[in-house]
């Protein structure tokens, strides 16, 4: 049985990303609804960017991390102007695969909350497949 290689990766590793929201950043823009706030696809491009930030210093030269899950509630409406944060943090790590709790803040208010998991994968093959498979 082959010993599979020390992970580069530890739980606790975190991150913040903030976005000032604009018009197209909103719901109406981005295709998932007909208001103008912040739309849920891009809380959840905001919170997968913090848990890519986490771990980038930490990558093995030619590796990348993919998104495989996300599970997130979108809390509160956040208007055209306002600044939210996301925080990620690292809590699980089980082989190539690593578990993020993210909050995303709007000021005080908790405006979403939820788990991403994304894959320790080599670039270059992910690449290779992807391009197979169209």
């Amino acid at each position: 049985m082959q010993e599979q290689p020390e992970s580069p990766f530890a739980p606790g590793l975190t991150a913040h990303v903030e976005l000032t929201v604009t018009d197209a950043d909103t719901a109406e823009a981005v295709g998932s609804g007909d208001v103008p706030v912040l739309g849920t696809p891009r809380v959840v491009a905001l919170a997968e960017a913090a848990t890519v930030a986490a771990v980038a210093a930490r990558l093995p030269a030619g590796s990348t991390t993919v998104g495989v899950r996300v599970e997130l509630e979108h809390r509160t409406a956040t208007p055209v102007g306002r600044t939210v944060s996301a925080r990620a943090e690292l809590v699980k790590v089980d082989g190539r695969r690593l578990v993020f709790e993210v909050t995303v803040t709007d000021g005080p208010a908790v405006a979403a909350q939820g788990r991403v998991e994304r894959a320790l994968v080599d670039r270059r093959r992910f690449v290779e497949r992807a391009g197979r498979a169209s």
